[in-house]
């Protein structure tokens, strides 16, 4: 059966609300599912998934959370990811996105197959924001 990991970081429950909405959108296709909290999550749980989300807010400048998603990410650069299928997401506050931009660009220098542009929300997921969230989890299960 294919599994997909959901790996993610939140400080206030924004992006985890969008990790599960994620999950539950995959697990609707029938996939097996593992959720994680990044702290809680090794580069080994990327290396056997079949597919790969990754969740983490803009944080200070619109940066990655430093304590324990960076080093997850820089770990995950050490790694052979090519082609591995991969979604990012996270919530922010202010800004215009830049984190997740910048972030879409590491992963691709490592040459993940981003499936889509990073889906970023605002705040607390809405209605049709976790829609999006469900509709993502769906499509990286049906790579």
């Amino acid at each position: 059966m294919k599994n997909i990991a959901v790996i993610y970081w939140s400080a206030t429950g924004n992006t985890e609300a969008m990790a599960l909405a994620i999950a539950e959108g995959a697990k609707r296709e029938g996939i097996s599912i593992r959720l994680f909290e990044v702290g809680n999550a090794s580069v080994e749980d990327v290396l056997k998934a079949d597919a790969v989300a990754l969740g983490c807010p803009s944080m200070g400048a619109e940066e990655l959370e430093e304590e324990e998603m960076e080093p997850f990410v820089s770990f995950l650069e050490n790694e052979d990811l090519k082609s591995k299928p991969m979604v990012l997401f996270g919530s922010y506050d202010w800004g215009d996105g830049q984190w997740m931009r910048e972030w879409e660009e590491r992963m691709t220098k490592l040459g993940v197959y981003l499936v889509e542009d990073g889906l970023i929300i605002q705040n607390t997921p809405d209605e049709a924001g976790i829609k999006k969230c469900n509709e993502l989890g769906a499509k990286l299960a049906n790579l």
